[in-house]
Parts: structure tokens; sequence; C-alpha cells
């Protein structure tokens, strides 16, 4: 690699996090991070993930519909060096607009936006706190949204849709009479983010029902300034563009080669594939019927007639994806060991590596900047407020960290950037709280905003969504109470036993979650707190690393001052079980990686027709209560039943999961078992897969519906 390449990857930050660059004049150029999920039809990307310290990461270029030939060989070219200067390891991804694949799309949750024009255009970067906006985005998607840039009119609307009226300071959100709850509910969250990011939290928000417009007249009022009377009929629905998830049966392993100077692609084998058709020193393609294609370390698209929208992932010899695994029959990783220690994934149980514990590792600061939205590396001044009766009241300091699901809190950090002062405010809002603190949070947010000339960058955060920053501020002892309240003057009634689990490796990226006190709570790959009336038990269990353990010591001595008894797992005592209510399953699977990750699929047809769609980085929040939900973690198919799934749905998942496992590339067992999980009452064997379940997540509102006054309302609160 010449000097002036490796000149041009000198800030590319090797650490977990996410960083995108778009290409400008042929060169990467940085995206600013309130930038992240906004991408110009006319542009070309390269978005680089990096999950955890000891995992590959991804690297995509993302192809814009209206980018040159040029932007887009920079950008394949970059990819390769940006490959080569990381040592060879990551996978590379082409994607292309519209067409995104789930990995892709799950690194921006709130939704894709797609901006006319681009850099050539005179785009530079989107500046917070400017409102001389006029734009109008058409929503589409319920799991993995996507918004497009349109004609400000009202001819772009349809009555199936969503669409967004973008005016800068205010945001009316307009919901087609044909549109679902879950559609609403996506865009609203897509208008918060825009707020949020783009206009530092200081713009309002209204929300209009297509079929009721007549309950939101000072809404229509603003809607028909802009756009003008509104015509008689407006189009019908258009079906979305994304197919289906189908199981592609017809994969095929083609192996490249020179003769006498000439490329060669032969076909070597088809399904099952198994891992011995593989050697290191030759290269092949592995061809999923055209929905995707896959190199292992080439006109090979074009030859065979497949549309320049098809995805394609280019990998080295030990950094191949999950998806490429799960098309062969079986899988071993390189020097993959055999036993416990560390866990790299979350919630569930990952590939294990003996690493020696390094006690300085709880005492570095590393430069984090730019990853995740880390500005620094946590080392500036932290001021926390909770909101008592709508006003603010300071916390004591000496219980920084600890917070209480039942308040809302104002946490101020302020660090020094270029010889300035620069602030972050975070709203942390508790699951518990109500309504009227949530507004008297954001109402208290903008005071303090005004008494720093609109400096802070505002974040709301909610509890259990921590972003890494907010983590790293409170070194370690970040503790997350399920309910009650932090307030000296009010008794919280007497919990009885309480436990709590540990996730994290060091001071920057540790907290600690209440979970219920039962057995059935535990996980053998973490560590859990248990304090009682006159006990902390540290209990660990048998897939926790050093550094784990470590952090659970650190975090206990915060939790409380009683005595502690350190707990190995299969060696508890009597009361330590008496304690959670007696013993019960917990996830316990003791086993190393396994060979292929578990994938998350939502199965519904509330578009018309059935459909099943894959969620990349899956999470609780993701388990959608209008639909079935089929998780594989390859030895059990589990169908989640949501509580407002109806009876076609269930019928139609349990068919396509065993026509699932029929076509299965990798020639799976078809008797593999299906187990039917219903919302509310899900076994310890499906939450182990979940980073910190929540089991009384459904018995509470989302707070992103309360904050607007639901998705399905007519004239916000927020926006009079």
């Amino acid at each position: 690699m010449s000097d002036d390449t490796q000149d041009s990857f000198r800030n590319v930050n090797k650490k977990p996090g996410l960083q995108i660059w778009t290409i400008n004049k042929m060169q990467m150029v940085p995206v600013q991070a309130q930038c992240f999920g906004n991408f110009f039809e006319g542009d070309c990307y390269i978005v680089m993930c990096k999950k955890g310290t000891r995992q590959s990461a991804d690297i995509h270029y993302w192809i814009g519909k209206h980018s040159s030939q040029d932007e887009q060989g920079s950008a394949a070219i970059y990819v390769t060096q940006l490959d080569e200067y990381l040592g060879g390891t990551p996978v590379q991804h082409r994607e292309v607009q519209g067409n995104e694949s789930p990995r892709f799309r799950s690194y921006f949750k709130n939704g894709l936006i797609y901006k006319k024009g681009g850099v050539a255009s005179g785009f530079q970067h989107v500046d917070t706190n400017v409102y001389n906006i006029l734009r109008l985005l058409h929503v589409k998607g319920r799991k993995c949204v996507t918004a497009t840039e349109v004609e400000v009119s009202w001819n772009s609307f349809n009555k199936g849709d969503i669409f967004l009226l973008d005016m800068g300071k205010a945001i009316v959100q307009w919901n087609g009479p044909q549109s679902n709850r879950r559609e609403k509910l996506k865009a609203v969250m897509l208008a918060q983010d825009i707020r949020d990011r783009e206009r530092g939290g200081r713009a309002k928000i209204g929300v209009v029902e297509g079929n009721n417009e007549r309950d939101s007249p000072e809404l229509m009022k603003v809607m028909t300034k802009v756009l003008g009377p509104k015509p008689g009929q407006l189009r019908e629905a258009t079906s979305d563009e994304e197919s289906d998830l189908v199981q592609k049966n017809n994969v095929r392993l083609y192996h490249v080669f020179q003769n006498s100077g000439n490329l060669v692609v032969q076909e070597v084998a088809t399904q099952p594939l198994t891992q011995d058709l593989l050697l290191s020193s030759d290269c092949y393609i592995v061809d999923k019927n055209g929905s995707s294609v896959m190199v292992w370390k080439v006109g090979y698209i074009k030859a065979k007639n497949y549309p320049t929208s098809t995805r394609v992932e280019v990998m080295t010899e030990g950094g191949e994806s999950a998806m490429f695994k799960h098309l062969f029959k079986s899988w071993k990783d390189k020097d993959q060991t055999h036993g416990l220690g560390t866990t790299y994934s979350v919630g569930k149980i990952a590939k294990v590596d003996q690493v020696k514990f390094d006690v300085m590792e709880l005492h570095a600061h590393p430069q984090l900047a730019a990853q995740k939205r880390m500005v620094d590396d946590a080392s500036g001044d932290v001021k926390v407020w909770r909101i008592e009766h709508v006003e603010l009241v300071e916390v004591n300091p000496a219980t920084y960290g600890q917070f209480y699901g039942g308040d809302c809190y104002l946490v101020l950090y302020t660090y020094q950037r270029a010889g300035q002062q620069r602030y972050i405010l975070y709203m942390w809002q508790g699951r518990h709280s109500t309504a009227n603190e949530i507004t008297a949070c954001a109402y208290q947010a903008v005071n303090i905003d005004n008494q720093f000339n609109g400096a802070p960058v505002q974040v709301r955060v909610v509890m259990g969504k921590e972003p890494l920053h907010f983590l790293a501020i409170f070194k370690g002892k970040l503790i997350i109470f399920e309910g009650g309240t932090g307030r000296p003057s009010v008794v919280n009634p007497d919990p009885g036993a309480r436990l709590f689990q540990v996730r994290g490796t060091s001071e920057l990226n540790t907290k600690a979650t209440e979970v219920i006190a039962r057995a059935s709570s535990l996980n053998t790959n973490d560590v859990f707190l248990l304090k009682t009336d006159h006990m902390c038990f540290l209990w660990y269990g048998k897939g926790c690393s050093g550094d784990e353990r470590e952090m659970g010591k650190a975090i206990s001595e915060v939790l409380s001052k009683q005595d502690k008894r350190v707990v190995m797992e299969g060696q508890e005592p009597a009361e330590f079980w008496v304690a959670l209510g007696g013993k019960a399953p917990y996830a316990s699977d003791k086993r190393e990686e396994p060979p292929h990750s578990p994938r998350l699929f939502e199965c519904s047809n509330q578009t018309g027709r059935f459909r099943m769609t894959e969620v990349d980085d899956f999470a609780q929040i993701d388990l959608d209560e209008e639909d079935v939900m089929m998780l594989d973690t390859w030895e059990e198919i589990f169908l989640w039943i949501g509580n407002m799934a109806n009876q076609n749905e269930t019928k139609e998942a349990l068919s396509s999961s065993q026509e699932y496992l029929k076509t299965h590339p990798a020639s799976r067992d078809p008797d593999t078992p299906i187990i039917f999980v219903k919302q509310g009452h899900e076994p310890p064997n499906f939450t182990g897969w979940f980073n910190a379940w929540d089991p009384h997540k459904w018995s509470v509102m989302d707070p992103s519906q309360r904050e607007v006054g639901g998705p399905t309302g007519s004239e916000s609160d927020e926006y009079k």
C-alpha cells in the first residue's frame, strides 16, 4: 500500500463503533455523526461498523441511484484499500439504494433518509439548530424504515403511506388512512430522530390522521399553507417494493481461477455445501440464485445478467460473515477453542477466546472520539438533575450513575474541544415515569439549553438504550433500577431481594441493570449481583470473563455496603436460591460459539400478503406484538406469537417455518424442533438470546408513544 493511501486512512478508528465517509472529488470525506442515516442519492458512501474489540469489521459501500460511475469506482477502490489497511479481515458489502441488506439497515434503527442531490450540488454537512428547511419525506416500511425526499406537493401523497412535512422548526406527520399502527410508530421515531439530531431537540412535532383530518384543524392549516388546497382524491396505496424473504434453495459454489491468461468461473458444487470444498489458496463465489453474491477470497454479475441492485459481499478466509457460514452444512473457525472464557456478543453465547485479564485496562482512557457519538474519553464534568414536581432538583454527586425507572433525569456533560467549552445534554426517561415527567424533562432541557445559548447537543435516552458515551461518563458505576425513585423524601417500598445483571469489561462500557429477582433471570455468560437484607452475592456464570468479574466487584461496592460473598455457578448455597424464590431453569447453555449465529424474522400479513423479513442485530424491542416472530437458533426454531397477531399469521408462520427448514441451502434437518412461544410466557431458552430481557416490557406504554400523544393521536400537545 502506498504512503498516500496510508495517509488517507490515518484517521480511521479501529475501535468498535460506526464510521461513515462520503466520496467527494474522489476522496474519502468523514460524515458527521449527527448526519448518520442521511444519504444523498447522487453520492456514494463507505460505512464501516465494528461491534466488538475482537470482531472483524463490516465495510459497506453504498451506491446512490444518481451517483456517477467515477464515484462508484472510487468507493470500490477505497473499500479494497481499507480492507487491506485493516489486515484483510473485514467483510465487504456492496449496497444499492433501496436494496440495502438487513445488516446495513440495522445500523440505522430509526430509518434511512434518501436526500436529493449530493456533494457536487454544494452539500457540505448538516448543521444542527438550522431551521431554513422545507422538504417532504415519503416514509415506507414497518421494520426497516426508509424516507425519500419527494416533491413538496399533494401529488406526492397516497392513501397507504406516511409523509413527514419538515419545515425546520416544525415537523408534521401525515398518516395515510390505510397505514397501520406499527408504521405510524416507526415514523414518529424517525421524526423524533430528525428533531433530536438535526435540530438539537428544538423542533415541534405534530401528527395528522389522514382519515380524521378534522381533528387536527391547526395542523391542516399549516399543511394547506405549504402544499396548497388538498385535492379531492389521493392516489391509492403503493405496495412495498421490498421483496419477501424467501429461502433460496438454489445455492451454487463457483471456483474462480486463471487459465492461460483468461478468468475462468467453474461450478464445483450445489447445496448442501461443506467447508472442505474451499481451498485457502483459491477464490470462490457463492451464488444465492441471484438474490446475493458472496465472494470468498469479477464481471460475474454482468455475465449472469443479474440486476445491478444485487448485493455483493467480499470476505477473506477467517473473516467470513454469519450469512456465509449459514449456507454451509457445518462450519468450524480456525483455532476455535473449547471451554469457557470471554463472551463477545449481546445476549448470546459467542466464540470463546482465552484472554489473560489485564487489570490496568480498568484504568485506561483510550481515545474514543467519533465512535458511536463518542466525542471524547468521557473525562469531562458531569452534573445531574432529577425531575420533581416538573422542576429540576440537583442530584447528590455521591449517587451519580444511579437511575430509577420511576424518574426522569437531565445529565449535562461538559468537555473541552479546540480550547472551547462544549456540552451534551442527556434526557434520560425512566420506563415507569409519567407523561407529565417526560414533558417536564423536555421543557427543562430547553431551559438549560437557553442558559448556554443553544450550545448543548441534546440526546434523548430511553431506559435500557443508553449510548456508549453515557455509560462511559459514569466510570463503570451505572446502575439502572427497574422502578422506584431516587427522591430522598420518598421511601421506596421494600422490594425484598434485588437482582442485577452486569454487562461490560471496563469502566467505559459497564452497566448493571435490575432484572426480576428470580432464578430464571440468570444467564451462564454473565455476572449477577443479588442483594438481600443481610448479604450481597456476586454470582459468576461459567461463561463470564475475568474483566467482567472485576467490573462486577467494582459495581457491587456502589450497590451495597454489606458483606460480599462470591458464588460460582454450580456452587450456590441454599440461601442464594431461597432469596430467588427457589431454583428454576435459566439460560445455561455452556457451548462455545454455535457454528451459526441466531437469526430473527418478522412474519406478517399486514401489507395484504404474508412475508418474512429478517431483523439484523436484534433485541427484545424488535419483537412486534402485532406479528409472529421466528427465531432460528439452528438447533431449534422458535415461533413467538404476539398478543395482537392474527390467526392467519400464526398458521402461515408455521407452514413457512417448515418450508424454511426443507429448502434451507445447508440441508437442515426438517425435523428440527419448532417451539411456539406466547408473548409474556417466554421460557429461558428463548429469553437467553436477548440481552437484559425485561419480563414487564409489555405491561407499560411505549415512551415514544407518550411523548407525542401516540402515533394515532391527532393534535400533538408537543406541537401546540
